[in-house]
């Protein structure tokens, strides 16, 4: 286990997940690199943008756009980002970070 340098509250399903004394839970390093991805995606608004676009190619510029939002992230390695679509309302994102290895995240929209 590496030494915590990213240290934030941990979220599942939009709200704060509790320890069992009603205390939020702590997570750290690869896991909040990848809650911070998660929350940048849908607070840009890129997420929303996704489910309303038809056109095949204006969809992959919103594929393109959200790539480089998560590589401007400077704990991310770049050209590591890949975005998969299990539906319409679900990405996997999988990346490298320079001091975490790799992660994959859900990103429900």
């Amino acid at each position: 286990m590496s030494e915590p340098l990213y240290i934030d509250l941990l979220i599942q399903n939009g709200d704060f997940v509790l320890n069992t004394g009603n205390e939020p839970t702590l997570c750290n390093n690869r896991q909040s690199i990848g809650q911070d991805v998660i929350h940048s995606i849908i607070e840009s608004g890129l997420a929303t943008e996704l489910i309303a676009e038809r056109s095949p190619v204006l969809r992959a510029d919103l594929f393109t756009r959200i790539e480089l939002l998560i590589e401007d992230d400077e704990r991310i390695v770049p050209g590591t980002v890949e975005i998969s679509e299990e539906s319409q309302k679900r990405l996997w994102v999988t990346a490298s970070t320079y001091d975490f290895g790799g992660f994959t995240v859900q990103v429900d929209a």
